[in-house]
């Protein structure tokens, strides 16, 4: 496993670069610890490597992705993601309760919850819908990350026209969240969402407009018809 670590890292430092280096924490409020790799570079590593692993045991993959997650180093939590979205497929129902655990400890900014929770988790939410009552539960959670992750999870979903009701319930305990990094989550869902269901999602934001902040309005509406976006916005 150490040897697997060390290739990872050898990549990354190897594909830093100091444009990316002088500019990445800028996109973030928190501290954020982190090589200088652009995102599409870290795609094409993580791509690479699970050629190399991909014939591995799950447990295996899963414990790699799990000393990646412990590093707190942006990069490597992105590979993290992208070697859990590549096995997928061999998830069993039980397993949510990595995720969860992941989000819980691990997930400290935006880029990783939602590199995580848009893919993997998203995907593992469509597979066994059943698990979608954890996400009510992640959006009452004193944890920020997880209140977002609560949203973001569905944004693919959302998209297919999946979800609805289970999207408005969740949107209906996020809607006076003060966190603007929690309202941007769940406008983006609700944007996504009216990719498939455009009047229920504005009827759902006409009907709260009053009290909904004015981020996650703008982002719910973003793909909107120029009319619609005009009386959304009235006051």
């Amino acid at each position: 496993m150490d040897k697997l670590i060390d290739i990872i890292r050898e990549k990354l430092v190897k594909n830093a670069d100091e444009k990316t280096r002088a500019t990445q924490q800028h996109y973030f409020k928190e501290e954020i610890r982190f090589y200088g790799v652009t995102v599409p570079t870290v795609d094409k590593i993580s791509k690479e490597f699970y050629y190399q692993i991909k014939d591995r045991s799950k447990a295996e993959i899963i414990e790699l992705c799990e000393r990646l997650f412990e590093s707190g180093n942006l990069e490597e939590s992105f590979v993290a993601c992208h070697l859990t979205y590549s096995i997928i497929e061999r998830f069993e129902p039980e397993d949510f309760k990595i995720f969860e655990r992941w989000i819980q400890v691990y997930v400290n900014n935006w880029a990783t919850c939602d590199t995580l929770c848009n893919h993997s988790v998203g995907a593992f939410i469509e597979k066994y819908p059943v698990y979608i009552g954890a996400l009510r539960r992640f959006a009452s959670s004193e944890n920020r990350w997880a209140r977002r992750a609560a949203a973001v999870t569905l944004i693919i979903p959302a998209r297919k026209g999946l979800f609805l009701n289970e999207i408005l319930e969740i949107a209906d305990i996020l809607l006076l969240d003060p966190d603007d990094l929690v309202q941007k989550g769940y406008g983006w869902m609700l944007k996504a969402a009216s990719e498939a269901n455009q009047l229920d999602i504005f009827d759902y934001v006409l009907k709260n407009k009053a009290i909904m902040p004015r981020t996650a309005l703008r982002y719910a509406i973003e793909k909107m018809p120029e009319d619609l976006k005009r009386i959304a916005m009235q006051k």
